[in-house]
Parts: structure tokens; sequence; C-alpha cells
């Protein structure tokens, strides 16, 4: 297994090959490769791909972020706004992963985020509470007839901030390989083996200068490890189940096709032969044999389907498995389900509800410390003049109420006196005071 080569763990006890094999199997089930899949017998719903959509999708629906202040704080706002193009499916493959990292350098005069996937990161050392301080940055990238990888390392220590570069050149896409110089790799050539990162007072960073978003939930794999488990750990058993339930399902339809098997005598014949009649091939089997004069020479193949108990099961495993991650019912089974209370509506809302605030509180500090990480590398290459900033990041609060029913609920209580019209604008509309007070004047025509 490449992340247990010990070239990239170190000799750390505790970073050991199934601290990092949960987080490669939880990526293959979000890939559509779960290992039930493998024979071929077994069709999938593609569940994992459809539960971390739609964590990511509740979590990052009214995202949005800014940073305020002077021309440090305008050039930071530039990089963070690029950075938050792709935070949608970054954090559906964090909520698949169980985490991600995500680390800013200087390409241009501008900062980049680089996104590691959690199967291509290694924390090597973290503090008490969980929160990684060192750790291991995988890339990969082809060779002629192998594969190339480089491995980045950072740590954190009290003289300063280290950063390290290693490559290495392997024929098999499972082993690290042997090393070879940066400079053999043209994408990676301007890179440096080391560097050290000290602040203007010659002291280390505050903190790492890359981020490990991860899923608030405990980790039910290894209760030792910091990393974070994806959104479906909990249904992984439940989640093969519904793929099975599913597999019969779609056999019961295919095994209950209408068919006609029919004798030898009752098929027309070109050159002797006895074929199906043209486009019926699907519907006419023949049995081989000739019943002769008298003979019924057709039998009807029409069994009753049983669909209706096999999507009941169906329907009660994709229940369990909306509680085992966090959804509310209906998210994934069959929202007309009269079985359920409304006491069970109210609480599954609520447990999903809450669950997306604890991630949304997650990204939010991770936000806060990639704006960080961004300033530092603004004061070590000089990229804007120094300065102070502000961020502030906004997840509105669409999963409670959708925002037309807030709007409605809003006008309501203008037109009935008890919120100005300008409060209504400031809140919908991102307006300041003062002008949202000029053009609700303006609006009511006074």
């Amino acid at each position: 297994m490449l992340l247990a080569d010990r070239r990239i763990t170190g000799a750390a006890p505790e970073i050991t090959p199934r601290l990092m094999q949960d987080a490669n199997d939880s990526m293959q089930l979000f890939c559509g490769k779960a290992p039930w899949l493998a024979d071929g017998g077994v069709q999938t719903l593609n569940l994992p791909s459809a539960i971390a959509g739609e964590v990511a999708r509740l979590v990052t629906v009214e995202l949005s972020g800014e940073i305020s202040g002077g021309a440090r704080a305008q050039y930071l706002n530039i990089q963070l706004q690029n950075a938050f193009k792709t935070m949608r499916a970054q954090c559906e493959y964090a909520a698949a992963g169980g985490g991600i990292a995500m680390k800013p350098y200087v390409e241009n005069g501008a900062i980049r985020v680089d996104f590691i996937q959690a199967q291509s990161f290694v924390p090597l050392a973290w503090a008490a509470n969980g929160e990684v301080t060192a750790a291991a940055m995988i890339e990969r990238a082809p060779a002629k007839q192998g594969f190339y990888t480089r491995i980045e390392k950072h740590a954190l220590k009290n003289d300063g901030y280290y950063i390290e570069n290693t490559a290495y050149y392997s024929a098999s896409e499972g082993s690290l390989g042997m090393p070879l110089p940066l400079s053999s790799v043209p994408q990676w050539a301007q890179l440096e083996p080391q560097a050290v990162i000290r602040l203007a007072d010659g002291t280390a960073p505050k903190a790492p200068l890359f981020v490990y978003f991860k899923m608030p939930f405990a980790n039910n794999r290894d209760t030792s490890s910091p990393l974070g488990v994806s959104v479906y750990s909990r249904a992984e058993g439940l989640l093969e189940q519904a793929d099975r339930q599913y597999t019969r399902i779609l056999w019961e339809y295919e095994g209950s096709e209408l068919a006609i098997d029919a004798s030898v005598g009752a098929l027309q014949t070109e050159n002797g032969d006895f074929r199906l009649p043209r486009a019926k091939q699907r519907l006419f089997r023949e049995l081989g044999i000739d019943k002769g004069d008298g003979g019924d020479l057709y039998s009807v193949f029409s069994p009753a389907i049983r669909d209706a108990s096999l999507f009941n099961g169906l329907n009660n495993i994709l229940r369990r498995i909306e509680f085992a991650c966090y959804l509310s019912y209906g998210t994934l089974s069959d929202p007309t389900n009269v079985d359920k209370t409304a006491e069970e509506i109210k609480m599954s809302k609520q447990r999903s509800y809450s669950a997306v605030c604890d991630i949304q509180k997650a990204l939010a500090a991770a936000i806060s410390q990639l704006v960080y990480a961004m300033d530092i590398l603004c004061s070590v290459y000089a990229l804007a003049p120094q300065g102070e900033y502000s961020l502030n990041v906004n997840f509105g609060d669409a999963i409670a109420v959708d925002t037309e029913t807030q709007r409605a609920a809003m006008r309501a209580d203008c037109e009935a006196g008890a919120a100005a019209w300008w409060e209504y604008r400031v809140r919908f509309y991102g307006e300041d005071e003062v002008t949202a007070r000029q053009r609700a004047v303006e609006a009511s025509g006074i």
C-alpha cells in the first residue's frame, strides 16, 4: 500500500496502514467501486455519491464570504473568491472521504489553493485536540511507463515552518518507487527541495500553512485517529443491502418479462432453419421440441410481479440509511410514505439541520485558517501591502426555511408595520442601511 510507505509516514508508530485505508475505502465507495460490485453481479444505486452530494448542497447552498479592510484585504478577497468557485465540489469530496486539505501556494503573483483529497493526505503529527500540525500531501503524475509521485511535507515547529519536497518514480501505481530529482519532472522543476518560513520577527507562524477541513463526527473506525470519517461511514453495511435489494428488483422485472414458449412447428422456417419472428427475439423462446398435430404450439409465460413488496423493503433500507447519514426522511426514500408520523418528520429534519450546522461551523473555521495562511504568504512574498483584514463567512439559513418563505414572512411584517421596508432590503438585497432607506422611500413614491 502506497500510503503505508515509511518514506511518507516516517517512523511514528501511530501512523498505521489502517489509519489511511479507511479514507481510501470511503472514496472508493464514492467513485462507485464498492467491493460488493466487483464481480458484476450487483447493480448499484450510487448512494454514496448521492449522499455526499446532498450534504454538500445543504452546506454550501448559500455560502458566501468576504474579506474587508485595506489593500491587503482587497487582495486576499480576490484570492478567496477564486477558491470559492469550486467549494461545493470540494465539500462533496470532504463529505465522501471524511475531510479534505486546502493548501495555498503562490503562482505568478497570485495565491492559488490546492485541494488534497482524503486518500492523498497523511497526518504526521497532531495536537491533543486532533488538530493536525504536520502532514504529507501526495501528488501523482503519469510517466511514459509508470508514475511520478511527489511528497510535500509540512511541519510547524517552534523555530519555523518547514516544507520538504521529494519526488519518486515507480513502474506500478501501488508503490512509491525510487527517488529522483525534482528537476526530472517538468511540472515540479521549479520547486525547492526544502524551505523554511518565518515571520518578520523571526518566529514561526501560529498555525500550519495548510488546512484540514474534516467532517465533525466521531471517528467510529479508529477513535485515536485525527482524520474524519465520511458522512456514510455508519451506513456502509446498509449501502450494500440497498444495492442488493435494488438488484433483486431489477431481476424481478427481468425475470417476469412476458414471453411465449413456442414449439419448433410454430416458428417460421428459412432454408430449413427455424428462426424467431423479426423484432420478436425477446418475446419468443424456442423450446426445441415439436408437439406435432393437435398439440399446443404456444405457451404464454407471464408471472405476477412482486415489485410492491420489494420496493417496500428497499424503502425501509433507505430510511435506515437516511437516519445513519444525518439526512431527513424522504431525501432518499419515498417522500409519500404515510408510515412516518409528523413527529418523526420533524425530528429527522432537526437531525439533518444540526448535522449541517456542525459541518458549516467546521468549514467556516477552515476558511478562517485558510485566509490566515494566505495572509502569511502575502507577507513572505510581499504580494500586498501590510494591513489588517476582517473575514465574514455567511451560510444563510435556507436549510431551515427556504428563502422565498422568509421573504413572504418579512413582507407581511413590513405591511403590518412590525418591520421597516429598508430592513427588508438590507436582508434580502444586501444593501447597506443608507442605500436601503433611500431606495425604500423611492419605491414607496413618497
